[in-house]
C-alpha cells in the first residue's frame, strides 16, 4: 500500500521568506522523517508530495495514491487546513484525518464552541469580537482571556491574553487584531489545571489514548502555554499524568467534543478547569503536531506507555477503516 505525505515544510517558507511565527504551525524534516520512518515500520512504502502547490500539480500529471497521510496546515483563510482535504475530495483520493468541513470548523474557534455548547458540552462563556468597536459590548466576567480566532499552535497567547478590566481588554485585543488580522476569542478565563487529551479512531472507534496535565513553571515569563513555551517546553513546563478521576471526566468530555464535531482518525482536545473543578472545553485539534520528540500528542503518548509507531499505527487503521465509507 503507497502513503503519499502532504505536508507544509517550515524550510520551504522560510526560505521564501516568512516570518518564524509565520512558519510555527509547519513541519519539521525530523517530523516528516519520523512519520515516514514509522510508516515503513508497519509495512507501508510511501511516497513525499509536500504542499498544496506540489499535490495540485502531481494530481494533473495523473499520479495518484492508496491514502494521502495528510498533516498540511495551508497558508490563507479560515478554510487553509481544508484545502489539500478538498482537493483530495474532488480526485476521490483517500486520506487521513478530517475532511474540509471539520477542519474549517475547528480552525474557527468560536464556531466549534458554538456546536459543542448546542451539545450541552461544558465550555467557557465567549463572544466574538469582529472589530474594535465591539470590544464594549463584551457582557462576560471579568478576568477575561483573549486569543486571536484561527491560531494554533499557542500564536497570538501571552500574559497579555489574560484581562481584567475594559481599558486592557481594549488595548490589548486591538494588539492582536493589528497583528493577526482576524476577530478576537473572548472568553471567561478558567482559573483552574489545563490537559490535552489523545485521541485515536472515529465515530464509536473512538478511544481515548491518554490525559496529559499542562502546567508552566512558576516564575516562568508568560505563565500560559504559549507559542514562546511550547517551543521551549524542557525547562519551563510540566507534562503528567493526572489522578483517575480526571483523567476519566477530561476522557469523557473529550470523546463528547471529538464525536460532536466528527472528527477523525486521530488529534486532540484542550480542557482547563473552571473556578469550580469543573472540565471545560477550550479546543480541538484535529491535525494534532506528529513531531516525534516534542510534539503533545506523541508526548502523552509516551507517558501512557503506546510507542510513536502504536500511535501512527491506530491512526492509520481508523483511516484505512474508512475506505469503503461514502464521507
Amino acid at each position: 500500500m503507497t502513503i503519499g505525505l502532504t505536508y507544509d515544510l517550515k524550510a520551504t517558507y522560510l526560505e521564501q521568506g516568512f516570518s518564524h511565527e509565520e512558519v510555527a504551525e509547519f513541519d519539521s524534516e525530523e517530523t516528516i522523517s519520523g512519520i515516514e520512518k514509522a510508516l515503513h515500520a508497519l509495512g507501508y512504502r510511501t511516497e513525499r508530495i509536500g504542499n498544496i502547490m506540489e499535490l495540485t500539480q502531481a494530481l494533473v500529471e495523473e499520479k495518484r495514491w492508496d491514502l494521502v497521510f495528510n498533516i498540511a496546515e495551508g497558508l490563507y483563510g479560515m478554510g487553509r487546513e481544508a484545502q489539500v482535504p478538498a482537493l483530495l475530495d474532488a480526485y476521490r483520493v483517500p486520506y487521513v484525518f478530517s475532511g474540509p468541513l471539520v477542519l474549517s470548523v475547528t480552525l474557527h474557534k468560536a464556531m466549534a464552541k458554538h456546536i459543542v455548547k448546542g451539545l450541552g458540552i461544558q465550555t467557557a462563556p465567549f463572544q466574538l469580537v469582529r472589530n474594535p468597536d465591539e470590544f464594549k459590548q463584551v457582557r462576560l466576567e471579568y478576568p477575561l482571556f483573549i486569543k486571536p480566532l484561527a491560531e494554533g499552535t499557542g500564536k497570538g497567547i501571552s500574559a497579555k491574553s489574560l484581562v481584567n478590566s475594559l481599558d486592557e481588554l481594549t488595548a490589548n485585543g486591538i494588539e492582536l487584531f493589528k497583528e493577526f488580522r482576524q476577530p478576537v476569542l473572548v472568553e471567561e478565563y478558567l482559573p483552574g489545571r489545563e490537559f490535552t487529551v489523545g485521541i485515536t479512531g472515529t465515530g464509536k472507534n473512538a478511544f481515548v489514548c491518554g490525559v496529559m496535565e499542562v502546567s508552566v513553571k512558576e516564575g516562568i515569563h508568560k505563565q500560559f502555554y504559549s507559542l514562546y513555551n511550547k517551543e521551549h517546553y524542557e525547562g519551563r513546563v510540566n507534562y503528567s499524568i493526572p489522578e483517575k478521576s480526571l483523567r476519566a471526566s477530561c476522557g469523557k468530555l473529550a470523546i463528547d467534543a471529538w464525536n460532536a464535531l466528527e472528527c477523525r482518525d486521530g488529534g486532540r482536545v484542550d480542557i482547563k478547569l473552571d473556578k469550580h473543578g469543573i472540565p471545560c472545553f477550550i479546543e480541538v485539534n484535529p491535525l494534532a503536531g506528529l513531531n516525534p520528540v516534542h510534539s503533545d500528542l506523541p508526548i502523552l503518548c509516551r507517558l501512557n506507555g503506546i510507542s510513536y509507531e502504536e500511535l501512527i499505527g491506530r491512526i492509520m487503521n481508523s483511516a484505512i477503516g474508512r475506505l469503503n465509507q461514502s464521507f
